[in-house]
C-alpha cells in the first residue's frame, strides 16, 4: 500500500514540474516512505516477540492443581519478657523449631536485640531428610548441618598470628 501510493504521488509531482523548476529528487520521497514503513514493521517484530514472551512464560507456569500441604502440630508462645517459641510439623515431613530472647547486647541498656536458635528439617524429592540447626546472636547467623559445607582448616601459620594478635590485645 505505502509503495502505490508514494508512487502514484511522485508521477503527479513530476508532471506538474515547470522547466527551470527546482525539485526534490522523487528517490528521496521513496526513501522517506520506505523509513516509514520500515519503523511500522519494526513495531509489529517488537510487538509479536513480546507476545511470544508472555505466551513463553504462560506455558512454563506450574500446571495443575496443588493441594495444600497439611499442617500436623503447630505451637506458638510468647511471653511478657520478651522471649518466644514456635514450632510447626507439615504433613510432607518438614518440621520447623524456634526459639528466642531478648539480650542486651552493647554497652548501654538500649542495645537490646533478640538472641534465636531453632532448626528446620525437610525430606529430599529423594527421600534423604536434611536437617539445618542455627543460632542467631550477636555473632550473627550460624547454620550447621550435615549436608552444609564446611570451610577448610587454617593454615598453621594464620592460627599462630592470630593466637600472636590475641595475646598481644590486638584482636
Amino acid at each position: 500500500m505505502f509503495s502505490e501510493v508514494s508512487a502514484s504521488f511522485v508521477y503527479k509531482k513530476r508532471r506538474d514540474i515547470k522547466a527551470g523548476q527546482h525539485v526534490r529528487p522523487s528517490s528521496h520521497i521513496l526513501f522517506n516512505c520506505l523509513q516509514t514503513r520500515n519503523k511500522i514493521t519494526k513495531l509489529s517484530r517488537m510487538k509479536f516477540i513480546i507476545a511470544l514472551a508472555f505466551l513463553a512464560v504462560a506455558v512454563a507456569a506450574p500446571q495443575g492443581d496443588k493441594k495444600p500441604i497439611e499442617i500436623i502440630s503447630s505451637n506458638s508462645e510468647m511471653n511478657a519478657d520478651g522471649s518466644y517459641s514456635f514450632d510447626f510439623e507439615s504433613a510432607d515431613g518438614t518440621k520447623v523449631q524456634e526459639s528466642g530472647n531478648q539480650k542486651q547486647v552493647g554497652p548501654k541498656p538500649e542495645d537490646i536485640g533478640t538472641v534465636s536458635k531453632g532448626s528446620y528439617s525437610f525430606t529430599t524429592p529423594d527421600g534423604v531428610v536434611l536437617t539445618v540447626n542455627w543460632v542467631a546472636d550477636e555473632k550473627g547467623f550460624q547454620a550447621t548441618g550435615d549436608h552444609l559445607p564446611t570451610p577448610p582448616p587454617m593454615p598453621e601459620h594464620v592460627v599462630k598470628m592470630l593466637a600472636d594478635l590475641k595475646a598481644a590485645g590486638l584482636l
